[in-house]
């Protein structure tokens, strides 16, 4: 399985990443969209799937979302998830303006983190 958020310059490159029946889940377009992609490369490379997901997908109605998220903050505030933000990323929340300036910048590797 290969999670690209990065789009049309790392396609191909993800694609060989797979083994057969390997799944493709692209979810970004950093470097611009994929286009005029040839569904048979899919069954050139191995039978590959590929899916291009999106939230509205998934959650649909304002229960859903609420569902979803007090699972997810179960999960984190239990420790079956773990999440890891290093302390160069963490942002008072008066420090938004320089968090975004430096996602921006594309400085940031993992998560980063506004603290009320």
């Amino acid at each position: 399985m290969v999670y690209d958020s990065v789009g049309k310059d790392t396609w191909e490159a993800s694609l060989d990443c797979l083994q057969r029946r390997g799944l493709m889940v692209s979810f970004g377009n950093a470097s611009g969209p994929v286009t005029g992609v040839n569904l048979g490369i899919l069954n050139q490379k191995g039978s590959l799937y590929a899916t291009r997901p999106s939230l509205q997908g998934y959650i649909t109605t304002r229960e859903e979302l609420t569902e979803a998220s007090n699972e997810l903050f179960s999960l984190i505030a239990s420790g079956v998830i773990k999440v890891d933000v290093a302390e160069n990323q963490r942002y008072a929340l008066k420090d938004a303006r320089r968090a975004h300036e430096v996602l921006e910048s594309r400085a940031t590797q993992g998560s980063s983190l506004l603290i009320p």
